[in-house]
């Protein structure tokens, strides 16, 4: 609308006049938009990756860590090790072991029943095969998901005995090392 009387406009702003841009202007300040979004572009990744590398460092250094915690953990089944079983389980009272025979609550429950009872009890010797193993961290957590072959040597009668199963672990990083804190495992069902 415009007033009659005054020939301007009834609402105003403050608008910055703008002066047409000549070819040359216009081409630099392309240019410059330009080279402006390459650098973003090829700053930002190298930027993430800094970023990342060491999580990335960190998530091997822990896989690697668990891959070498179940190593010990079948070496402390083969040989019924309760020195190194208490070195790779937490002694947290929250620490559970679940089998088919039942299921333990706390270390001390978790050594004497499952391993000086059962495999040290009722096997007089024991192998134990890890394979198809899958690990994932996340911070000051982890599982991981396996199965496994057993085979050993019965007490009672000396006959050999095999079993398959699949298991689950989950881990917890105390004061820096990872630690087993529960162990779930059942028959595994699928066809060897």
């Amino acid at each position: 609308m415009i007033d009659s009387n005054r020939r301007r406009p009834l609402y105003t702003q403050n608008y910055t006049c703008y002066q047409p841009l000549t070819r040359s202007q216009c081409t630099d300040r392309l240019m410059r938009a330009r080279i402006f979004i390459a650098a973003v572009a090829f700053l930002f990744p190298a930027f993430a990756c800094s970023q990342a590398a060491p999580n990335a460092a960190a998530a091997v250094a822990d896989n690697l860590a668990i891959h070498h915690l179940l190593g010990q953990y079948a070496q402390a089944v083969d040989n019924v090790d309760l020195k190194l079983l208490s070195q790779i389980w937490s002694h947290s009272p929250d620490v559970s072991f679940i089998y088919p025979l039942g299921e333990e609550h706390g270390f001390d429950a978790i050594e004497q029943h499952v391993f000086q009872n059962v495999m040290g009890g009722i096997f007089s010797a024991r192998d134990l095969k890890v394979h198809d193993v899958m690990i994932y961290v996340n911070g000051d957590s982890a599982w991981s998901e396996f199965h496994w072959d057993f085979h050993a040597t019965m007490r009672k009668d000396g006959s050999e005995v095999t079993t398959h199963g699949v298991e689950t672990q989950i881990y917890r990083k105390e004061d820096g090392e990872w630690h087993i804190v529960h162990v779930h495992y059942s028959e595994d069902r699928r066809p060897s």
